[in-house]
């Protein structure tokens, strides 16, 4: 069974690759285009410097002007209230593009930050609806993009309008592996970058809920804490009990 990668610094050395030889092309990136239209694409991607943990990617109410995919590390992104409280809204891994829902309106609704060193591929939104005016397979990728957006919001109302606590918990860590499997991971050993606090605010549970359940969880065999680290011992019986998909190949984007 694989195990997931080792948590690194990310050096810029490391973000240059350019997108033929990311590990994550076939993720973020149209499968199948050829190598003169990935270069096309690669000549509007700018790789940025490595965000640090707590530092912005944007804010709320910044002008939209670019998509942005996951190269490492992590992200959540979140709304504020009129009293300056966050309600986050997702969590965001390697591979997922984060800014789509900024289109309509050319502005950012929620804020991103990042969870731990993450590195990021920015791609300007006007460059990259010219291409992909010219490049077919890459509307289609967006598109499917957008569609996998809806179908995860409409999975979230679900998760917190119907499911218990436990359920709610255990439909978050059962996401979180089926998005680490697709990715070449390990899906019962990974590390939590999120914090138990943003855990809870998340699926809308107090921060003793969601420790309480980790300890039930661990006491009942289904799972083992280290700290951040996670291992799902039990994950056929986890998976049954939140009644998640458990291997779907388009896994709920928490």
């Amino acid at each position: 069974m694989p195990t997931r990668k080792q948590e690194k610094v990310v050096s810029l050395k490391d973000i240059t690759v350019a997108c033929q030889a990311c590990s994550l092309n076939e993720i973020c990136l149209p499968v199948g285009i050829e190598n003169k239209d990935m270069e096309r694409l690669d000549a509007i991607i700018d790789r940025k410097r490595p965000l640090a943990r707590g530092e912005h990617l944007f804010r709320i109410g910044d002008r939209f002007r670019s998509l942005y995919a996951v190269r490492s590390g992590s992200l959540k992104t979140y709304a504020t209230s009129e009293d300056g409280q966050e309600q986050i809204m997702g969590f965001h891994l390697p591979g997922e593009l984060v800014g789509l829902d900024a289109i309509a309106n050319d502005v950012h609704p929620l804020a991103a930050k990042a969870l731990e060193t993450t590195s990021i591929c920015e791609i300007p939104f006007d460059s990259f609806e010219s291409l992909s005016n010219q490049l077919p397979s890459l509307q289609r990728q967006m598109l499917r993009v957008m569609s996998q957006e809806i179908h995860n919001d409409e999975q979230n109302m679900l998760t917190l309008g119907q499911r218990s606590a436990e359920e709610r918990l255990a439909a978050f860590l059962i996401s979180l592996s089926n998005r680490y499997r697709r990715r070449g991971f390990s899906s019962t050993q990974f590390n939590l970058t999120m914090s138990r606090g943003d855990i809870g605010n998340y699926l809308g549970l107090a921060l003793e809920t969601v420790s309480r359940l980790f300890t039930r969880f661990q006491n009942e065999g289904l799972l083992k804490v280290e700290r951040r680290n996670i291992e799902l011992i039990d994950r056929q019986r986890l998976c049954h009990f939140s009644s998640a998909n458990c291997y779907g190949d388009n896994p709920d984007n928490t």
